[in-house]
């Protein structure tokens, strides 16, 4: 008797945790649940840090773009303000017009920049530009007496 009682609490002790109704209710049911859970919870901390390494990673590109092209419009604005001699086509306050003016010429070859007037609303079209007087004088005078007689010089200040 003793043999098969013991034999029985062996026996159970082995189908038991096996049981799906105790592994599911008991015990091991709460312990499987809670791994779960932690696993479940450690996979979205991995996911939210590898998306966080991401948008980091994009910022840093966006932000090197932002200074490269504030770093050109620099460099293009101390171009522009260093040819302060203008040869002048045309004066618009419509931009459509100066706009068209400027295809026309970059059709002829030239390479034609639209200049705001200071203190006005024109739009003036140059052809040319000079950081020397004496050379944009020259140019104009040429200018005058080939292409377009109109043709007249902005100082920029």
């Amino acid at each position: 008797m003793r043999q098969l009682s013991i034999i029985l609490f062996i026996g159970l002790l082995i189908i038991l945790p096996s049981c799906k109704y105790f592994r599911a209710s008991g015990l091991f049911g709460k312990k499987a649940r809670t791994l779960a859970i932690l696993k479940a919870q450690e996979d979205s901390i991995r996911v939210t840090d590898s998306l966080q390494k991401i948008t980091d990673q994009l910022k840093a590109i966006e932000n090197a773009k932002l200074d490269s092209v504030r770093k050109a419009d620099k460099i293009q604005l101390s171009m522009e303000s260093r040819y302060r001699y203008n040869i002048i086509v045309g004066s618009f306050i419509t931009p459509e017009y100066a706009k068209g003016m400027t295809e026309e010429y970059r059709k002829q070859g030239y390479d034609p920049k639209i200049i705001k007037m200071e203190g006005s609303k024109f739009e003036l079209v140059s052809v040319e530009a000079f950081d020397s007087f004496t050379k944009a004088v020259s140019r104009l005078k040429k200018f005058q007496d080939t292409i377009q007689v109109e043709a007249w010089m902005y100082i920029k200040k």
